[in-house]
Protein backbone atom coordinates (compact mmCIF):
# COMPACT_ATOMS: atom_id res chain seq x y z
CA UNK A 1 0.00 0.00 0.00
CA UNK A 2 1.35 3.33 -0.99
CA UNK A 3 2.03 6.19 1.40
CA UNK A 4 -0.29 8.42 -0.58
CA UNK A 5 -3.25 6.11 0.02
CA UNK A 6 -2.62 5.95 3.80
CA UNK A 7 -2.55 9.71 4.10
CA UNK A 8 -5.83 9.95 2.24
CA UNK A 9 -7.57 7.65 4.83
CA UNK A 10 -6.16 9.60 7.73
CA UNK A 11 -7.52 12.85 6.30
CA UNK A 12 -10.90 11.21 5.77
CA UNK A 13 -11.16 10.07 9.43
CA UNK A 14 -10.08 13.49 10.64
CA UNK A 15 -12.81 15.08 8.51
CA UNK A 16 -15.44 12.74 9.87
CA UNK A 17 -14.49 13.59 13.48
CA UNK A 18 -14.58 17.28 12.69
CA UNK A 19 -18.04 17.03 11.18
CA UNK A 20 -19.24 15.14 14.29
CA UNK A 21 -17.82 17.79 16.60
CA UNK A 22 -19.49 20.56 14.61
CA UNK A 23 -22.88 18.80 14.72
CA UNK A 24 -22.53 18.20 18.49
CA UNK A 25 -21.75 21.84 19.04
CA UNK A 26 -24.83 22.91 17.10
CA UNK A 27 -26.96 20.57 19.25
CA UNK A 28 -25.55 22.08 22.39
CA UNK A 29 -26.31 25.56 21.12
CA UNK A 30 -29.87 25.00 19.86
CA UNK A 31 -31.23 22.34 22.25
CA UNK A 32 -32.60 24.17 25.35
CA UNK A 33 -31.61 22.89 28.76
CA UNK A 34 -34.42 21.40 30.88
CA UNK A 35 -34.38 21.64 34.65
CA UNK A 36 -34.98 18.31 36.31
CA UNK A 37 -38.52 17.99 37.71
CA UNK A 38 -39.64 16.38 40.92
CA UNK A 39 -40.75 12.78 40.64
CA UNK A 40 -44.53 12.41 41.04
CA UNK A 41 -45.44 10.77 44.35
CA UNK A 42 -48.13 10.89 47.09
CA UNK A 43 -48.17 10.73 50.84
CA UNK A 44 -50.80 10.40 53.57
CA UNK A 45 -50.87 13.64 55.53
CA UNK A 46 -53.68 12.77 57.97
CA UNK A 47 -55.96 9.94 59.07
CA UNK A 48 -58.96 9.59 61.38
CA UNK A 49 -60.31 6.42 63.01
CA UNK A 50 -63.97 6.67 64.05
CA UNK A 51 -64.69 5.85 66.80
CA UNK A 52 -61.26 6.38 68.30
CA UNK A 53 -61.61 3.16 70.32
CA UNK A 54 -63.55 0.31 68.71
CA UNK A 55 -65.30 -2.39 70.68
CA UNK A 56 -64.69 -6.03 69.70
CA UNK A 57 -66.72 -6.88 66.58
CA UNK A 58 -67.69 -3.20 66.38
CA UNK A 59 -67.98 -1.19 63.17
CA UNK A 60 -66.00 1.93 62.32
CA UNK A 61 -64.33 3.93 59.56
CA UNK A 62 -60.82 5.00 58.57
CA UNK A 63 -60.57 8.28 56.66
CA UNK A 64 -57.23 9.13 55.03
CA UNK A 65 -55.99 12.31 53.34
CA UNK A 66 -53.82 11.67 50.27
CA UNK A 67 -51.64 14.55 49.01
CA UNK A 68 -49.51 15.05 45.88
CA UNK A 69 -46.03 15.99 47.11
CA UNK A 70 -44.68 16.99 43.67
CA UNK A 71 -44.26 20.64 42.74
CA UNK A 72 -44.16 22.44 39.39
CA UNK A 73 -41.31 21.76 36.88
CA UNK A 74 -39.33 24.64 35.36
CA UNK A 75 -38.29 24.41 31.65
CA UNK A 76 -35.86 26.95 30.05
CA UNK A 77 -35.60 27.51 26.28
CA UNK A 78 -33.01 29.60 24.37
CA UNK A 79 -34.30 32.19 21.94
CA UNK A 80 -30.87 32.93 20.35
CA UNK A 81 -28.15 31.02 18.57
CA UNK A 82 -25.84 30.94 21.53
CA UNK A 83 -26.25 29.94 25.13
CA UNK A 84 -25.46 33.45 26.33
CA UNK A 85 -28.43 34.82 24.40
CA UNK A 86 -31.85 35.45 26.06
CA UNK A 87 -33.90 32.47 27.27
CA UNK A 88 -37.57 31.88 28.19
CA UNK A 89 -38.86 29.86 31.13
CA UNK A 90 -42.03 27.68 31.21
CA UNK A 91 -43.69 26.22 34.32
CA UNK A 92 -45.41 22.86 33.92
CA UNK A 93 -47.55 21.21 36.62
CA UNK A 94 -46.68 17.67 37.53
CA UNK A 95 -49.84 15.69 38.23
CA UNK A 96 -49.83 12.29 39.83
CA UNK A 97 -52.25 9.64 38.64
CA UNK A 98 -53.55 7.33 41.37
CA UNK A 99 -54.34 3.94 39.94
CA UNK A 100 -55.41 2.04 43.06
CA UNK A 101 -55.88 2.62 46.81
CA UNK A 102 -56.28 -0.42 49.01
CA UNK A 103 -56.55 -1.03 52.75
CA UNK A 104 -54.78 -4.20 53.89
CA UNK A 105 -56.49 -5.31 57.10
CA UNK A 106 -53.69 -7.04 59.06
CA UNK A 107 -56.27 -8.36 61.54
CA UNK A 108 -58.94 -5.71 60.86
CA UNK A 109 -61.82 -6.77 58.61
CA UNK A 110 -62.01 -4.33 55.67
CA UNK A 111 -65.57 -4.05 54.39
CA UNK A 112 -64.93 -1.47 51.65
CA UNK A 113 -63.66 -2.34 48.17
CA UNK A 114 -60.46 -0.94 46.69
CA UNK A 115 -60.60 2.53 45.12
CA UNK A 116 -59.78 1.86 41.45
CA UNK A 117 -58.67 4.58 39.00
CA UNK A 118 -58.96 7.43 41.47
CA UNK A 119 -57.50 9.83 38.89
CA UNK A 120 -54.99 12.65 38.84
CA UNK A 121 -54.11 15.01 41.67
CA UNK A 122 -52.42 18.33 40.96
CA UNK A 123 -49.30 19.57 42.79
CA UNK A 124 -50.05 20.18 46.48
CA UNK A 125 -53.65 19.01 46.17
CA UNK A 126 -55.32 16.46 48.47
CA UNK A 127 -58.26 14.08 48.44
CA UNK A 128 -59.98 12.13 51.23
CA UNK A 129 -60.91 8.46 51.05
CA UNK A 130 -62.91 6.51 53.65
CA UNK A 131 -62.84 2.78 54.35
CA UNK A 132 -65.45 0.86 56.36
CA UNK A 133 -63.91 -1.56 58.84
CA UNK A 134 -64.98 -4.09 61.44
CA UNK A 135 -62.98 -4.79 64.58
CA UNK A 136 -61.93 -8.35 65.40
CA UNK A 137 -63.26 -10.16 68.44
CA UNK A 138 -59.93 -9.85 70.28
CA UNK A 139 -58.90 -6.61 71.97
CA UNK A 140 -55.58 -5.05 71.06
CA UNK A 141 -53.75 -2.59 68.80
CA UNK A 142 -53.94 -3.34 65.07
CA UNK A 143 -52.11 -1.72 62.18
CA UNK A 144 -53.90 -2.02 58.84
CA UNK A 145 -51.87 -0.63 55.92
CA UNK A 146 -52.96 1.74 53.18
CA UNK A 147 -51.45 0.76 49.80
CA UNK A 148 -51.39 3.43 47.09
CA UNK A 149 -50.21 2.69 43.54
CA UNK A 150 -49.46 5.58 41.15
CA UNK A 151 -48.57 5.74 37.46
CA UNK A 152 -44.83 6.24 36.92
CA UNK A 153 -44.22 6.81 40.62
CA UNK A 154 -43.34 4.87 43.70
CA UNK A 155 -45.99 2.84 45.53
CA UNK A 156 -46.85 4.08 49.04
CA UNK A 157 -47.40 1.98 52.14
CA UNK A 158 -48.78 3.64 55.28
CA UNK A 159 -49.83 1.90 58.54
CA UNK A 160 -52.82 3.24 60.49
CA UNK A 161 -53.11 2.30 64.21
CA UNK A 162 -56.54 1.05 65.29
CA UNK A 163 -57.36 0.67 68.99
CA UNK A 164 -59.75 -2.17 69.81
CA UNK A 165 -60.90 -1.94 73.43
CA UNK A 166 -57.55 -1.10 75.04
CA UNK A 167 -56.37 1.75 77.24
CA UNK A 168 -53.33 2.38 75.07
CA UNK A 169 -53.24 5.92 73.77
CA UNK A 170 -56.25 7.09 75.77
CA UNK A 171 -55.41 10.41 77.33
CA UNK A 172 -56.10 10.76 81.02
CA UNK A 173 -57.89 13.98 81.77
CA UNK A 174 -60.14 15.77 84.21
CA UNK A 175 -63.89 15.23 83.90
CA UNK A 176 -66.02 17.87 85.61
CA UNK A 177 -69.64 17.12 86.48
CA UNK A 178 -71.97 19.79 87.85
CA UNK A 179 -75.07 19.05 89.89
CA UNK A 180 -77.64 21.50 91.24
CA UNK A 181 -79.75 21.25 94.39
CA UNK A 182 -82.73 23.47 95.11
CA UNK A 183 -83.00 24.42 98.76
CA UNK A 184 -86.26 26.34 98.54
CA UNK A 185 -89.41 26.90 96.54
CA UNK A 186 -89.49 27.29 92.77
CA UNK A 187 -92.43 29.63 92.58
CA UNK A 188 -92.50 32.35 89.89
CA UNK A 189 -91.75 35.70 91.47
CA UNK A 190 -89.79 34.23 94.38
CA UNK A 191 -86.06 34.12 95.02
CA UNK A 192 -84.72 30.65 94.22
CA UNK A 193 -81.73 29.48 96.30
CA UNK A 194 -79.52 26.95 94.48
CA UNK A 195 -76.46 24.96 95.54
CA UNK A 196 -74.09 23.98 92.70
CA UNK A 197 -71.69 21.07 93.21
CA UNK A 198 -68.80 20.58 90.77
CA UNK A 199 -67.12 17.16 91.00
CA UNK A 200 -63.98 15.96 89.23
CA UNK A 201 -64.63 12.41 88.06
CA UNK A 202 -61.45 12.30 85.96
CA UNK A 203 -57.93 11.09 86.71
CA UNK A 204 -56.11 14.43 86.74
CA UNK A 205 -56.68 17.77 88.44
CA UNK A 206 -58.59 20.67 86.91
CA UNK A 207 -57.00 24.05 87.56
CA UNK A 208 -58.49 27.54 87.51
CA UNK A 209 -62.08 26.26 87.42
CA UNK A 210 -64.63 29.00 86.69
CA UNK A 211 -68.43 28.86 86.47
CA UNK A 212 -70.19 31.35 84.21
CA UNK A 213 -73.97 31.63 84.64
CA UNK A 214 -75.42 32.64 81.28
CA UNK A 215 -78.24 35.15 81.54
CA UNK A 216 -80.22 34.13 78.47
CA UNK A 217 -83.64 33.98 80.10
CA UNK A 218 -85.83 37.05 80.33
CA UNK A 219 -87.61 35.66 83.38
CA UNK A 220 -84.84 34.00 85.46
CA UNK A 221 -81.45 35.59 86.18
CA UNK A 222 -78.69 35.44 88.82
CA UNK A 223 -79.37 37.67 91.82
CA UNK A 224 -75.77 38.69 92.44
CA UNK A 225 -72.66 37.59 90.55
CA UNK A 226 -72.89 35.50 87.39
CA UNK A 227 -69.27 34.22 87.59
CA UNK A 228 -67.73 32.05 90.31
CA UNK A 229 -64.06 31.04 90.56
CA UNK A 230 -63.53 27.66 92.24
CA UNK A 231 -59.74 27.35 91.82
CA UNK A 232 -58.26 23.84 91.63
CA UNK A 233 -60.33 20.66 91.92
CA UNK A 234 -58.27 17.52 92.43
CA UNK A 235 -59.17 14.16 90.91
CA UNK A 236 -62.06 12.75 92.94
CA UNK A 237 -62.65 16.09 94.67
CA UNK A 238 -65.52 18.54 94.54
CA UNK A 239 -66.45 22.13 95.40
CA UNK A 240 -69.79 23.81 96.02
CA UNK A 241 -71.25 27.23 95.34
CA UNK A 242 -74.34 28.72 97.01
CA UNK A 243 -76.17 31.21 94.84
CA UNK A 244 -79.62 32.66 94.27
CA UNK A 245 -81.73 33.18 91.18
CA UNK A 246 -84.44 35.76 90.72
CA UNK A 247 -87.59 34.81 88.83
CA UNK A 248 -90.24 37.01 87.29
CA UNK A 249 -93.82 36.57 88.45
CA UNK A 250 -94.85 36.14 84.81
CA UNK A 251 -92.61 33.10 84.35
CA UNK A 252 -94.65 30.27 82.88
CA UNK A 253 -94.83 27.05 84.82
CA UNK A 254 -92.67 24.26 83.42
CA UNK A 255 -89.00 23.54 82.69
CA UNK A 256 -86.57 26.48 82.60
CA UNK A 257 -82.90 25.78 81.78
CA UNK A 258 -80.19 28.22 82.86
CA UNK A 259 -77.02 27.58 80.77
CA UNK A 260 -73.74 27.30 82.68
CA UNK A 261 -70.25 27.32 81.14
CA UNK A 262 -67.42 25.55 83.01
CA UNK A 263 -63.92 26.57 81.98
CA UNK A 264 -60.68 25.16 83.40
CA UNK A 265 -57.07 24.38 82.53
CA UNK A 266 -56.00 20.76 82.07
CA UNK A 267 -52.79 19.38 83.53
CA UNK A 268 -50.99 20.14 80.25
CA UNK A 269 -51.99 23.81 80.51
CA UNK A 270 -54.56 23.73 77.73
CA UNK A 271 -57.90 25.46 78.32
CA UNK A 272 -61.01 23.30 78.34
CA UNK A 273 -64.64 24.42 78.17
CA UNK A 274 -67.74 22.40 79.08
CA UNK A 275 -71.39 23.32 78.63
CA UNK A 276 -73.97 22.35 81.23
CA UNK A 277 -76.96 23.99 82.89
CA UNK A 278 -79.30 24.40 85.86
CA UNK A 279 -82.72 22.84 85.30
CA UNK A 280 -85.62 24.41 87.17
CA UNK A 281 -89.17 23.08 87.26
CA UNK A 282 -91.19 26.23 87.85
CA UNK A 283 -94.30 25.42 89.86
CA UNK A 284 -97.22 27.82 89.60
CA UNK A 285 -98.74 28.88 92.92
CA UNK A 286 -102.41 29.86 93.03
CA UNK A 287 -103.55 32.55 95.48
CA UNK A 288 -107.31 32.83 95.90
CA UNK A 289 -109.07 35.91 97.21
CA UNK A 290 -112.61 37.31 97.40
CA UNK A 291 -113.95 39.95 95.06
CA UNK A 292 -117.56 40.37 96.15
CA UNK A 293 -120.49 38.79 98.03
CA UNK A 294 -124.02 39.30 96.65
CA UNK A 295 -127.50 37.94 97.25
CA UNK A 296 -130.49 37.66 94.96
CA UNK A 297 -132.77 39.34 95.80
CA UNK A 298 -130.40 42.06 97.04
CA UNK A 299 -132.62 42.75 100.12
CA UNK A 300 -133.33 39.60 102.02
CA UNK A 301 -136.48 38.94 103.93
CA UNK A 302 -137.22 36.46 106.63
CA UNK A 303 -137.96 32.91 105.48
CA UNK A 304 -137.63 33.86 101.80
CA UNK A 305 -135.47 31.72 99.41
CA UNK A 306 -132.40 33.49 98.02
CA UNK A 307 -129.14 32.92 96.08
CA UNK A 308 -125.76 33.60 97.69
CA UNK A 309 -123.04 34.46 95.14
CA UNK A 310 -119.35 34.83 96.14
CA UNK A 311 -116.79 35.76 93.45
CA UNK A 312 -113.34 34.19 93.96
CA UNK A 313 -110.26 35.65 92.22
CA UNK A 314 -106.90 33.95 91.50
CA UNK A 315 -104.10 36.50 92.04
CA UNK A 316 -101.30 33.92 92.00
CA UNK A 317 -98.93 32.64 89.31
CA UNK A 318 -100.38 29.16 88.86
CA UNK A 319 -103.72 27.71 87.87
CA UNK A 320 -106.09 26.74 90.67
CA UNK A 321 -107.66 23.38 89.86
CA UNK A 322 -110.45 21.29 91.36
CA UNK A 323 -111.83 24.35 93.13
CA UNK A 324 -114.84 23.68 95.37
CA UNK A 325 -116.49 25.66 98.18
CA UNK A 326 -118.86 25.05 101.09
CA UNK A 327 -120.77 27.26 103.58
CA UNK A 328 -122.10 26.22 106.98
CA UNK A 329 -125.14 28.50 107.14
CA UNK A 330 -127.95 27.23 109.38
CA UNK A 331 -130.40 27.06 106.51
CA UNK A 332 -131.61 24.47 104.08
CA UNK A 333 -130.52 24.36 100.44
CA UNK A 334 -127.43 23.76 98.28
CA UNK A 335 -124.51 24.68 100.51
CA UNK A 336 -121.71 23.19 98.35
CA UNK A 337 -120.55 24.39 94.91
CA UNK A 338 -117.93 23.11 92.45
CA UNK A 339 -116.07 25.66 90.28
CA UNK A 340 -113.34 23.67 88.46
CA UNK A 341 -110.37 25.78 87.26
CA UNK A 342 -109.42 29.41 87.81
CA UNK A 343 -106.50 30.68 85.76
CA UNK A 344 -104.14 33.39 87.06
CA UNK A 345 -105.75 36.83 86.80
CA UNK A 346 -109.28 35.43 86.41
CA UNK A 347 -112.20 35.11 88.80
CA UNK A 348 -115.22 32.81 89.01
CA UNK A 349 -118.56 32.86 90.89
CA UNK A 350 -119.48 30.44 93.66
CA UNK A 351 -123.29 30.17 93.79
CA UNK A 352 -125.28 28.67 96.68
CA UNK A 353 -129.09 28.16 96.35
CA UNK A 354 -130.55 28.53 99.85
CA UNK A 355 -133.98 28.44 101.49
CA UNK A 356 -135.25 31.25 103.69
CA UNK A 357 -133.48 32.12 106.91
CA UNK A 358 -134.72 33.50 110.19
CA UNK A 359 -134.27 37.18 110.83
CA UNK A 360 -131.02 38.26 112.41
CA UNK A 361 -127.22 37.94 111.87
CA UNK A 362 -125.97 34.55 110.79
CA UNK A 363 -122.13 34.11 111.06
CA UNK A 364 -120.83 31.38 108.78
CA UNK A 365 -117.54 29.98 107.46
CA UNK A 366 -116.69 29.81 103.76
CA UNK A 367 -114.27 26.93 103.02
CA UNK A 368 -112.53 26.59 99.64
CA UNK A 369 -110.54 23.52 98.55
CA UNK A 370 -108.21 23.63 95.52
CA UNK A 371 -104.99 22.23 94.10
CA UNK A 372 -102.06 23.77 92.18
CA UNK A 373 -98.50 22.77 91.23
CA UNK A 374 -97.47 23.13 94.86
CA UNK A 375 -100.04 20.63 96.18
CA UNK A 376 -103.47 20.55 97.86
CA UNK A 377 -104.73 23.65 99.71
CA UNK A 378 -107.64 24.64 101.93
CA UNK A 379 -108.57 28.19 102.81
CA UNK A 380 -111.34 29.49 105.09
CA UNK A 381 -112.96 32.84 105.61
CA UNK A 382 -115.34 33.94 108.39
CA UNK A 383 -118.33 35.79 106.92
CA UNK A 384 -121.76 37.03 108.06
CA UNK A 385 -125.26 37.00 106.57
CA UNK A 386 -127.86 39.46 107.89
CA UNK A 387 -131.56 38.81 107.37
CA UNK A 388 -133.69 41.81 108.42
CA UNK A 389 -136.98 41.11 110.31
CA UNK A 390 -140.23 41.28 108.37
CA UNK A 391 -141.99 44.69 108.44
CA UNK A 392 -145.70 44.16 109.51
CA UNK A 393 -146.81 47.85 109.32
CA UNK A 394 -148.78 47.29 106.14
CA UNK A 395 -150.55 44.29 107.61
CA UNK A 396 -151.58 46.29 110.72
CA UNK A 397 -152.95 49.13 108.62
CA UNK A 398 -154.87 46.66 106.49
CA UNK A 399 -156.35 45.03 109.56
CA UNK A 400 -157.36 48.41 110.96
CA UNK A 401 -159.07 49.34 107.70
CA UNK A 402 -160.92 46.08 107.68
CA UNK A 403 -161.98 46.56 111.31
CA UNK A 404 -163.25 50.08 110.52
CA UNK A 405 -165.26 48.77 107.63
CA UNK A 406 -166.69 45.94 109.69
CA UNK A 407 -167.59 48.35 112.51
CA UNK A 408 -169.37 50.65 110.10
CA UNK A 409 -171.36 47.81 108.60
CA UNK A 410 -172.34 46.53 112.04
CA UNK A 411 -173.39 49.96 113.23
CA UNK A 412 -175.49 50.60 110.14
CA UNK A 413 -177.16 47.32 109.62
CA UNK A 414 -177.34 45.89 113.12
CA UNK A 415 -177.09 48.55 115.80
CA UNK A 416 -179.35 51.23 114.22
CA UNK A 417 -182.17 48.90 113.23
CA UNK A 418 -182.19 47.44 116.68
CA UNK A 419 -182.25 50.83 118.39
CA UNK A 420 -184.55 52.90 116.16
CA UNK A 421 -186.54 50.21 114.56
CA UNK A 422 -186.25 51.65 111.13
CA UNK A 423 -182.51 51.46 110.70
CA UNK A 424 -182.16 55.11 109.74
CA UNK A 425 -179.31 57.37 110.80
CA UNK A 426 -180.29 60.15 113.20
CA UNK A 427 -179.85 62.90 110.57
CA UNK A 428 -182.07 60.97 108.20
CA UNK A 429 -184.91 60.89 110.74
CA UNK A 430 -184.78 64.69 111.39
CA UNK A 431 -185.15 65.45 107.75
Amino acid sequence: MSEKFVNRNIYREIGTIAVFLVLFGLMVIFVPPVQAADAPTVTITDYTVTPSVLMPDGLGTITITVKNTATSATIKENTGLYTQDATTTKVTDINVNIENVKLEGNGIVVQSKDFQQVGEIGPGQSIQLTFSIKAPATSGMYFPEVWIDTTGGRSTRYPVPVNVNTAVGIQRQAILIMGSTLTGSVNPGDEIPVTLTVSNAGQTLADDVTLQIENVSATVAPKNSDAYHLGTILAGGQKTVDMALLSDKKTDAGLVRIPVTISYHAIDGSERIQQTGIDLIMKGKAELGFVSVDTNPPRLSENTPFDLTIRVENTGTGEAKQVSATVDLPVEGKKEAFIGKIKPGNDAPVIFLLEGAQAGNHPYTLTIHYTDDMGVHTMTREMNLRVPPTDHTGDIILVLVILVILGFIGYRYWYLPKTNGDGKFPWERKS
